[in-house]
C-alpha cells in the first residue's frame, strides 16, 4: 500500500454550486502539436465539468486509489512545519500538487520525505519542486503537459482586452450605478494595430501568438529556440535576439518565461526601463519573474499603462501584497489554468500518471520531468538545475 499526499486549494467559500452554468463541457480529444489527451484506463473518478480541483473534488482520485489499497490524503493546509502536509510528508510514496496552491517541495522538506517517490504537479510548472533534491533523491517529478495551455493562453487574451480596453473599471461604473462615459474611455484604447510581443514562445506563447493575429497586431516574439520559418511566415512573427529589443518596440509585452534562478526577478526597474511608455504587461507564468515593488512604481509612474496575469510570490498571495492596491492593474488569483474544463484534462492526466507509476508502466514521456532521478522528457526543456 501506498500513501498519496494531495495538496488542493481550500472549497469554495460559498459552498458547491447547487447547479452548475453548463451541462457538460466539449470533448477535447487531442492538443494543438497532435499529442493526445490524458488516457488513463477504466472509469474517471469524476464528471468532467465539475469542480474537482479543490479539496473535496479530490481530483476524483479517491475512488480508484482506495479500490487498489492505497492510502489517500488530501489537504489544503501546506504552511509551516505544523501543518498537515508536512505531518504526513514523511511517509508519503506521493506528493500531488498545483501551481494554483503550490506545495513548495524544498530541498529540506525533500530530505524529510524518506519515502518519497513521485513528485507530481496536477497542471503545467513544476517549479515548486526543488528538482536539484529530487535528482539528487532519484524521485520522479512529473506534469501533465499542455493540459491546461490553451487555458492559460485564453486568460491571457482577456487581460489584454480587459486591460486595454480598461474593461475593469467601466464594469465597476455601471455594477455601482454610474454611467460617466468620459471616465470610463479616457484609457480606454484598441489593440488593432498594436505591437505585441511574447517573452517565451512555447505552447503557450505559441497559442497566445495564434489567437492574436486575427485582431491585427503586429506580432513578435523572443525564444531561446527561434521557431520555424515556417511558423513565423505564418503568423507573421518578427523574432527578437534578446527580451530588450522586444520590449523596446511593443504595445503590450506577454511574459510566458519559465522560472528559473537565472530568470528570478529579472523584470526589474532597470528592464521596465526599456519598454515603451505606456505599454502593458501580462504575466501568467510565475510571479517571481518580476520585481514586486518595480512592478508597482512603473504602474504608479505612468511607464506601464496596465499590469495584469494571475501568478503571484509567495502564493496565495498576502493581503497587503502590493499588487493587489496599485494603481491599473488586472490581477486575479492564480486561476488561468484551472477552469473547470482545464480540470477534467489535468485530473485525467494525474490520474494516468499514477496508474502508470502503480502499474510499473512507463509515465508518458510528455509528462516526465524527472525520470528517477534524470532530468529527462520534454518537459525537461523549461526547466533547469542551476
Amino acid at each position: 500500500m501506498s500513501k498519496i499526499l494531495c495538496v488542493l486549494y481550500p472549497d469554495p467559500v460559498t459552498g458547491f454550486p447547487p447547479v452548475y452554468a453548463r451541462d457538460a463541457i466539449p470533448a477535447i480529444h487531442a492538443y494543438p502539436n497532435g499529442q493526445s489527451t490524458p488516457m488513463p484506463s477504466g472509469p474517471l473518478g469524476f464528471t468532467p465539468g465539475a469542480l474537482i480541483g479543490s479539496v473535496s473534488g479530490e481530483l476524483g482520485l479517491r475512488r480508484y486509489l482506495e479500490s487498489h489499497g492505497h492510502e489517500l490524503v488530501v489537504t489544503s493546509d501546506k504552511k509551516g512545519v505544523d501543518s498537515v502536509f508536512d505531518h504526513h510528508l514523511p511517509d508519503a510514496d506521493v506528493v500531488i500538487s498545483q501551481p494554483f496552491w503550490p506545495a513548495y517541495l524544498t530541498a529540506k522538506r525533500i530530505a524529510k520525505a524518506r519515502k518519497l517517490k513521485l513528485a507530481l504537479t496536477a497542471g503545467i510548472g513544476s517549479d515548486h519542486v526543488d528538482l536539484k533534491a529530487a535528482v539528487s533523491r532519484g524521485i520522479t517529478v512529473a506534469e501533465v503537459t499542455f493540459s491546461n495551455s490553451i487555458s492559460v493562453a485564453e486568460h491571457v487574451v482577456m487581460t489584454i482586452l480587459a486591460l486595454v480596453r480598461n474593461y475593469l473599471p467601466s464594469h465597476l461604473m455601471a455594477k455601482n450605478g454610474g454611467w460617466n462615459i468620459a471616465d470610463c474611455v479616457a484609457r480606454s484604447y484598441d489593440i488593432e494595430g498594436m505591437h505585441f510581443g511574447t517573452l517565451g514562445a512555447g505552447r503557450i506563447g505559441q497559442a497566445v501568438l495564434r489567437r492574436l493575429k486575427p485582431f491585427d497586431m503586429t506580432l513578435h516574439y523572443y525564444d531561446p529556440h527561434r521557431l520555424p520559418d515556417e511558423l513565423e511566415q505564418e503568423l507573421g512573427l518578427t523574432y527578437h535576439e534578446t527580451p530588450a529589443s522586444l520590449v523596446k518596440v511593443c504595445d503590450v509585452v506577454n511574459l510566458q518565461t519559465p522560472l528559473y534562478p537565472a530568470t528570478q526577478g529579472f523584470v526589474n526597474d532597470a528592464f521596465l526601463a526599456k519598454f515603451k511608455r505606456g505599454a502593458y504587461l501580462v504575466n501568467t507564468a510565475r510571479g517571481a519573474l518580476c520585481d514586486r515593488d518595480a512592478i508597482a512604481r512603473a504602474l504608479t509612474s505612468g511607464q506601464l499603462a496596465g499590469y495584469g496575469g494571475n501568478v503571484w510570490f509567495p502564493q496565495p498571495a498576502p493581503v497587503d501584497h502590493p499588487w493587489r492596491s496599485m494603481p491599473n492593474h488586472g490581477m486575479t488569483p492564480h486561476i488561468s489554468g484551472t477552469s473547470l474544463s482545464a480540470q477534467a484534462r489535468y485530473a485525467a492526466g494525474t490520474l494516468e500518471i499514477l496508474q502508470n507509476f502503480f502499474d510499473g508502466k512507463p509515465i508518458r514521456k510528455d509528462y516526465l520531468i524527472v525520470d528517477g532521478g534524470r532530468l529527462v522528457g520534454t518537459g525537461a526543456n523549461a526547466y533547469k538545475l542551476t
